[in-house]
């Protein structure tokens, strides 16, 4: 029997990563607490454009200086404003820093107006890509960081691999476009062998677009997955819904994906794409390892 075809959702405009985000392993420094205000301010400020592509927010950019001095490290936590139904109510989120693979994103943790607190557990914790799981068995796509909620069925995971070349043609990143990238990524997602029609039985991108954050293209993108049935839901109904971004680096794409139930997609979704939003390649440090970089290597 031929499988339902996904279902079309009207897609609004909210990934395109529009702030950035420097981490180290910074210290504390001596700051009064009017320099406090002003940076969390224009913290909140550049996180609150990122849903918005009607005024440019890359002018708000924050320095590495202004994070050393408020301290900030992997631990970081702020809290962002996230429109409900008919009230605003913070958000509070944290940093994640992974100085082996140079990037970093931020994720939800409470939402104080609501009591509700995300249950993450870090199912992976970051790796060098070289002893990174697997995503399909040619194994050039690989997990190198993942976190999971359990309870919220809600899944942030960070890939890298190379660009297929059936998708991305040319070395020229210039020339990609969104919807080629997301292609190539999905691609290699698949744990089996399939054709081309084949996988978009499977999945089915449903926006994908691009933008520039420091002379750099970040490719994001919107897509459905079918799913197993489960006792939630029928075959025909149970999609996961992602979001995504991806980069490139030397010859390898970074993808962040964020995803949960299609039916939590209302609730989670809007979470999930300031999670999106927010994905940055860093400046390597010494920790940093290159995905060429002694490829026979396992630990």
């Amino acid at each position: 029997m031929a499988a339902a075809a996904l279902p079309t959702l009207k897609y609004r405009h909210s990934l395109s990563p529009n702030f950035v985000i420097f981490g180290n392993n910074a210290q504390s420094v001596p700051i009064s607490r009017k320099r406090k205000a002003q940076l969390s301010g224009k913290l909140r400020k550049i996180v609150g454009c990122s849903s918005n592509h009607s005024r440019p927010c890359l002018q708000d950019g924050i320095l590495r200086r202004d994070l050393m001095l408020l301290g900030l490290s992997s631990s970081l936590s702020l809290a962002f404003p996230v429109l409900g139904a008919g009230a605003e109510e913070e958000l509070k989120m944290d940093l994640f820093v992974d100085e082996t693979n140079a990037y970093s994103y931020l994720y939800p943790k409470a939402l104080p107006s609501d009591k509700f607190v995300f249950k993450w557990v870090e199912s992976r914790k970051p790796e060098r890509y070289s002893s990174a799981a697997p995503l399909s068995p040619d194994a050039r796509l690989r997990i190198v960081s993942e976190r999971v909620d359990f309870i919220d069925n809600l899944i942030i995971s960070v890939s890298i691999g190379p660009p297929n070349p059936l998708f991305l043609k040319s070395n020229d990143k210039s020339t990609w476009t969104a919807k080629d990238v997301a292609e190539s990524v999905l691609a290699d997602k698949s744990a089996l062998r399939v054709t081309t029609s084949q996988r978009m039985d499977e999945s089915s991108i449903l926006d994908a677009h691009s933008s520039t954050v420091d002379s750099e293209p970040y490719w994001s993108y919107e897509y459905l997955v079918r799913k197993s049935p489960t006792e939630m839901a029928p075959s025909s109904n149970l999609y996961r819904h992602f979001v995504a971004a991806t980069a490139e680096r030397e010859g390898y794409l970074y993808s962040l994906n964020a995803s949960t139930l299609s039916m939590q997609w209302e609730k989670m979704g809007p979470f999930l794409e300031k999670t999106v939003a927010s994905f940055r390649l860093l400046p390597p440090t010494e920790n940093y390892v290159p995905p060429y970089k002694d490829p026979w290597r396992f630990w």
